[in-house]
């Protein structure tokens, strides 16, 4: 048997392999861009999402903590009111007798008790009045603003411009402070004129809520500080 009568068998190894007419290999080369990371190929559209978040979470978080920084650095107002004014004395006074004579009361200037018939006209006066007949005033719900006689001119303007209508202003020798300003069962002692704190008393008991007469008026009084009996005001 000749060579060309020789059955093909196995390959043995070194022959070289059979010739194939036909294209060339296929490349199996993937573009550069299938190799990209999966990071790059994501739209970037986190990060905006959470700087957005962060923002209005701070936003939120300001609007939040500004009422308590505000409380913090003024202080609520109310309570900054009850603070300013925690050296106001109060009494409960019960008697509201009316009497002729002179009452011996427990408060300088009194705040309360009883009193004279009559009761002394709004305004301010330029000489110490009755006590008697003030308190029949405080039973109105007037305020009544004491001071030392030896306050200024300027000072005495002051005060009568804070006075309510519904108000009486006189000196008073030996007051325990320069200005004393009072209402039914509650006063307040003032180091001056410029004090602050009238101010803040007025707004607190200046309507007269705390008398047992609260909204008469002391108008119709007798203009005398000595309490001289007119023809209006009496037996009231």
């Amino acid at each position: 048997m000749s060579d060309a009568d020789t059955p093909p068998g196995p390959a043995r190894q070194g022959d070289p392999g059979p010739v194939v007419d036909g294209p060339p290999e296929a490349s199996y080369d993937l573009p550069e861009a299938a190799y990209a990371p999966v990071e790059e190929q994501r739209p970037r559209r986190s990060l905006p999402l959470v700087l957005a978040a962060v923002a209005s979470a701070l936003v939120l978080g300001a609007a939040l903590v500004a009422p308590l920084v505000d409380r913090a650095i003024r202080g609520d107002e109310r309570a900054q009111r009850a603070l300013d004014l925690t050296l106001v004395e109060t009494w409960e006074i019960t008697d509201r007798a009316h009497t002729m004579d002179d009452v011996t009361y427990p408060q300088d200037p009194p705040a309360g008790g009883a009193h004279a018939p009559v009761w002394l006209a709004c305004g301010v006066y330029d000489e110490p009045v009755r006590d008697e007949n003030a308190v029949h005033d405080l039973e109105h719900g007037t305020v009544w603003i004491t001071h030392d006689p030896d306050l200024s001119d300027a000072d005495r303007a002051v005060l009568a411009d804070q006075l309510p209508d519904n108000g009486i202003m006189s000196p008073r020798e030996d007051l325990p402070s320069p200005v004393v300003v009072t209402v039914w069962g509650a006063q307040l002692r003032l180091d001056g004129a410029d004090d602050r704190r009238l101010g803040l008393f007025l707004e607190e008991y200046g309507d007269g809520h705390t008398a047992p007469e609260f909204g008469v008026s002391c108008r119709g009084g007798t203009p005398s500080p000595h309490g001289s009996l007119p023809e209006q005001g009496t037996d009231a």
